[in-house]
């Protein structure tokens, strides 16, 4: 029963970890290129959410304020930055992405302090379901994700814009060949996987401590889940998110609480040795 319950929090922590690996895998997958950012953008989200909560005192304003915020200014991102870097080599992107991610850091940290701040969420009893205790914060934060996951997946395959954001991630010479522009798709992808990014850093923040450099610890699970999943594949940045939150939970009582992203590691060495394309990822020849 105990390695069940570890299992439970692991799954919901899984959420978390296959938000950020989505918003990895759609910017990955579209604009081809490690967003070295998402970690500091899940900082911009619980920020966000924290004032949008204080002023409002409703956590679905708080969701929205996080979605809109990081959105907005990984557009402004990529307005910026990534667009005038478009025709560069990957790694020029990725230290681009690292750079835009301390500099989201320190506004951060000039703008909020360095201070621990938590949500304000009132106390409540667990539910237990055959022994296994579940708190109402945690299925709350169950059903943000879960909406925030149909939103998306809805977007993706049953909007105009969703298809022609697979078509670019298919095939980006054919997609403007047949008419679709790439600027339209470029600031619905940043809109999108600043949005999802936004909501993970709500949700973690609701369970943690906010502080400038709390999303950036997220970063080495959340790349690991991308690949594992497949980098590029939505549905496998999800499933992995949550084996990834399961195993890390489970493996707690072994290696300890400060060194289980240590398996997020391990894993991510294994799936890049055994399987690099990852559980759903595509093999791909070059042309």
């Amino acid at each position: 029963m105990f390695y069940a319950q570890l299992f439970i929090n692991g799954l919901f922590q899984g959420l978390v970890i296959g938000l950020a690996a989505l918003s990895i895998t759609l910017v990955f997958g579209i604009a081809r290129f490690p967003n070295a950012a998402t970690g500091d953008s899940m900082t911009l989200g619980a920020y966000a959410a924290l004032a949008a909560h204080k002023a409002s005192g409703s956590f679905i304003v708080a969701g929205l304020g996080a979605a809109g915020a990081t959105g907005i200014v990984l557009l402004l991102a990529y307005w910026s930055v990534f667009r005038k870097l478009a025709n560069r080599s990957v790694v020029a992107l990725l230290v681009a992405s690292i750079g835009v991610a301390f500099v989201l850091r320190a506004a951060l940290g000039v703008a909020f302090g360095h201070g621990q701040q938590v949500f304000q969420v009132p106390l409540s009893r667990p539910y237990v379901f055959g022994g296994l205790r579940i708190l109402p914060l945690d299925l709350q934060m169950a059903l943000v994700a879960l909406v925030t996951l149909i939103a998306v997946f809805g977007l993706l395959y049953l909007t105009a814009i969703g298809r022609q954001m697979r078509a670019v991630a298919d095939n980006r010479d054919l997609a403007r060949v047949s008419g679709i522009r790439p600027g339209r798709v470029m600031i619905a992808l940043w809109l999108l996987a600043g949005a999802v990014a936004g909501i993970a850093g709500m949700m973690l923040g609701m369970k943690t401590i906010v502080t400038p450099e709390f999303g950036w610890e997220m970063l080495l699970p959340a790349f690991t889940a991308a690949i594992l999943g497949g980098i590029g594949s939505p549905v496998g940045a999800v499933v992995a998110g949550l084996i990834l939150g399961a195993m890390q939970e489970v493996s707690t009582p072994f290696v300890g609480f400060t060194y289980k992203i240590a398996i997020a590691f391990l894993i991510m060495l294994a799936v890049l040795l055994v399987r690099p394309r990852g559980l759903f990822g595509r093999v791909e020849g070059v042309r």
